[in-house]
Formats: structure tokens, C-alpha cells, sequence
């Protein structure tokens, strides 16, 4: 009986440690550790040069040179104006997956007094203005960049091929240009025989450094630009009745449009919010103007109910300019689908999540109502979303900078849980797929 009992336990010691070694992820230690410095300097470089949307020439070539170092087997420039696509052969037969971070910064003067802040410039809209990474966009280049070395360096463990793509422009291409997730699908990132069948991408966020947030299905908002130019007839201020005043108009239909959402759609159903965030108008105080221009954004989770807000936002801004003897022109434009993750995918890969920030790092979120493009990606093929937490815990969540703050920043602490989740979906997919 003793024999048989040692028997066993020696064939469970040796099945449990077939199994170690079998995991790919198990001999990276030392790969992490010679990274993380370079990925923390890399950051701080990338976000004190930070560019634009369709402008990110340096960062682009800080990327690119950087794959044709680590010996990558296929690299692209100039995808989409200035993004960079390298493809990774791992030493193992496997499915294709793509990894992507895109690049660009915001016009927005930072204020966080970082030792490396941005006191870089750039045009935007024809304004010369100071330019910051607002959004985290310099750690997902920092991250992807670390978990590129980290897989070039253990390719032999890479079951499958990887495809990294840096996005420009997700922050959405300036006024007249094309770019972003939807033009890097047009040139075909998406495409041929290295085509991938899965995709991850990361956000930095305001949660506790080194935490992973998700939501099964829908996470992030769909978003649509909206523009509404009245027309009405000029006159003197001192005599309104004299004229159509277009900015009584324009107030009316701030805030009639305002609550729709709330006064018009089931708000226990999907919620939904319409912003006017500009109005221009007029020259001076004493002259009523012939014409005001509105502009905002939409935020839905759901078609149908993205369909009746337009109509109804539609009807009510046309109803409103009539009652006034004016008329309005709404141009709706869409910037992206609702972003979310996979419910299958995400399942098959919350073990992988979990051994990069740790089980209790990882948690469900709630819906945000900011966009992403990376869900044109997700449109064509399965893919998970994740917000990285970048703040310090012992900082309330109430005091810490949004994303589009001046004040925004992200702690460097963060960013080794990201390279770990980008390391982990390369190497688990096509196990975690397969089963």
C-alpha cells in the first residue's frame, strides 16, 4: 500500500511539473526584470515628445527601430499616415494574434509637474497649441514596446505569430484627414496570410496601479460627433423682435436636447448623454448674429437606442428653429461602435489576467462612457479591452486626474502589470482558445 501511495504522489509531482514546464510563461522572470527599466524610460521619453493625431513621425520611428533591432520578421511604416506594424514568427506552430497601443497626444498644456512633462507644441486646427499625453497614450507605446522585446527574446516559446500594432490618431484624425483604427483596417492590418484572429489592447485609467478592470460585453461607449448650425437674420441687439436671433435659438435647443435622454429613452435599458461642449456666435455685444454654430458628442450602448436618440434629437432641434422663424442644419457623424470584450474570449483568458496583475487585481467594471476606436478592430475579429489602473491607492478616487487632464499622469509602478497581460494573451491564446 505504502509502495502504491509513493507511486502516485511521484506520478503527480511529475505530471504538475510536466505542466510547469509546459507553461511558456514560466522562465520570464529575468525577461521582465531587464525590461521594466527601459519601458519606464522609454515612457518618460515618449511623454515628453509627445504629437498629435496624423503628426507621431517621432514616435513612429522610435517604434520601428526598436522591432528591426529585436530582429522582427516583417515591419510597415506609413500605415494609415504614420502607424508601424511589425510581425512577430514564434518558434511554435499557433494562430496569428495581434497586440495594439496607439500613439498620439492631445492639445492640452500639461500641468502635472512631472520632472519629464511635455513642453512640446504642435498645430492644431490651424492653432499653434501645447500638445501632452492627456490619455496614457505614451504607456500603451511603452507597454507594447516592453512586451515586444520580452517576446522577441523568447520567440522559440510563441505559439503562433504576433502582430503589433502601433494605431496613430485615436484621438480622431484632424479636420479634412482621414486615420485612425478604421483607416489601418482599410491598408489591411486585418488582412492576409498573417491575418489575426484575436486582438488585445490596453488603457491607462484612473484605478489603483496595477490593477485590470473588464466588463463582459459592452464596456465603452459608441460615440458620435455632433454639429448643428442655425441660421436666422441679423439685427441690431436693441431690437430683437427686428431680427431672428439665432443664439436664443442655440440656448433653447442646449437644453431641450440635454433631456432627451433622460425624458425621452428608458434609462433602464441603456443610458445615454448628449453634450454641447462649443457655440460660436456673433462678434460683438451689441448685434444680435445671422448665424451660431453648436458643436458636441453623443454617447450610446446600444443600436436601437442610438437610432431613436438621432431621430429624436433630430425632430427636436428642427421643431425647435421653426417655432423661431429660424432654420438648423444637425450633422451627425460617427466616431466609433460601443467597445467591449468578447464574453467568450475574455473568459478563456481571465486565468492569463490574473497571473499578470495578481486575483485580487483584477475586477469587473462599471460602463464608461468615453470611446475607443479599437472597437472597429473588434468589429472584424474577437478582442478584449482592459483598463489599466495607473494611480496611486493611497490617493482618493475623487482627486485623481481624468483622462484629458491637464493634470493626468500615470505611475510607473503600472506599467509592468500591462507588459505581463500583453506577454500573457501572446503566449496563452492558443491554448486557452483551444480549450
Amino acid at each position: 500500500m505504502r509502495k502504491m501511495s509513493l507511486f502516485l504522489s511521484l506520478y503527480v509531482s511529475l505530471l504538475a511539473g510536466s505542466a510547469f514546464a509546459q507553461d511558456p510563461k514560466s522562465g520570464l522572470a529575468a525577461s521582465f526584470a531587464a525590461v521594466e527599466p527601459k519601458v519606464i524610460a522609454w515612457r518618460h521619453d515618449i511623454h515628453q515628445h509627445p504629437e498629435l493625431s496624423n503628426r507621431e513621425f517621432r514616435t513612429a520611428r522610435i517604434v520601428a527601430e526598436h522591432m528591426r533591432n529585436l530582429g522582427f520578421d516583417n515591419i510597415r511604416t506609413g500605415v494609415a499616415h504614420t502607424g508601424v506594424v511589425g510581425t512577430l514568427v514564434g518558434g511554435k506552430p499557433g494562430p496569428v494574434i495581434a497586440l495594439r497601443a496607439d500613439m498620439d497626444g492631445l492639445p492640452v498644456l500639461e500641468q502635472t509637474g512631472a520632472p519629464f512633462a511635455s513642453a512640446a507644441r504642435g498645430e492644431y486646427n490651424g492653432q499653434d497649441v501645447p500638445v501632452m499625453h492627456a490619455c496614457g497614450h505614451d504607456t500603451h507605446v511603452a507597454m507594447l514596446m516592453g512586451a515586444a522585446e520580452v517576446l522577441a527574446l523568447n520567440r522559440d516559446q510563441i505559439p503562433g505569430t504576433v502582430k503589433f500594432i502601433f494605431q496613430p490618431a485615436e484621438e480622431g484624425p484632424p479636420p479634412g484627414e482621414d486615420g485612425g483604427a478604421i483607416m489601418m483596417i482599410a491598408e489591411g492590418v486585418l488582412d492576409g496570410s498573417d491575418a489575426p484572429e484575436a486582438i488585445l489592447g490596453l488603457h491607462a485609467w484612473p484605478g489603483d496601479s496595477g490593477t485590470l478592470m473588464y466588463r463582459s460585453g459592452g464596456f465603452m461607449a459608441a460615440a458620435d460627433g455632433l454639429q448643428i448650425n442655425i441660421t436666422g437674420v441679423q439685427t441690431h441687439g436693441s431690437s430683437p423682435w427686428l431680427g431672428v436671433d439665432p443664439i436664443y435659438v442655440a440656448a433653447q435647443i442646449t437644453t431641450a436636447i440635454q433631456g432627451i435622454p433622460s425624458r425621452h429613452l428608458d434609462i433602464t435599458n441603456s443610458p445615454a448623454v448628449i453634450t454641447i461642449g462649443s457655440i460660436h456666435g456673433g462678434v460683438r455685444g451689441n448685434i444680435i448674429p445671422d448665424k451660431v454654430e453648436m458643436s458636441g458628442t453623443i454617447r450610446t450602448f446600444d443600436g436601437g437606442i442610438r437610432e431613436t436618440l438621432h431621430a429624436k434629437l433630430r425632430s427636436t432641434v428642427h421643431a425647435i428653429a421653426e417655432a423661431n422663424g429660424a432654420t438648423a442644419e444637425v450633422i451627425i457623424e460617427g466616431y466609433a461602435p460601443v467597445t467591449g470584450n468578447h464574453p467568450t474570449l475574455l473568459r478563456q483568458m481571465m486565468p492569463t489576467l490574473e497571473w499578470a496583475a495578481g486575483t485580487e487585481n483584477v475586477h469587473e467594471s462599471a460602463l464608461i462612457t468615453g470611446a475607443e476606436d479599437f472597437s472597429f478592430f473588434q468589429e472584424r475579429i474577437p478582442g478584449l479591452f482592459l483598463m489599466l489602473g495607473i494611480n496611486d491607492p493611497d490617493v482618493p478616487r475623487s482627486e485623481r486626474p481624468s483622462n484629458h487632464s491637464p493634470f493626468f499622469i500615470a505611475e510607473d509602478s503600472a506599467l509592468m502589470t500591462g507588459v505581463r497581460t500583453l506577454v500573457g494573451f501572446a503566449l496563452d491564446y492558443a491554448a486557452a482558445a483551444g480549450d
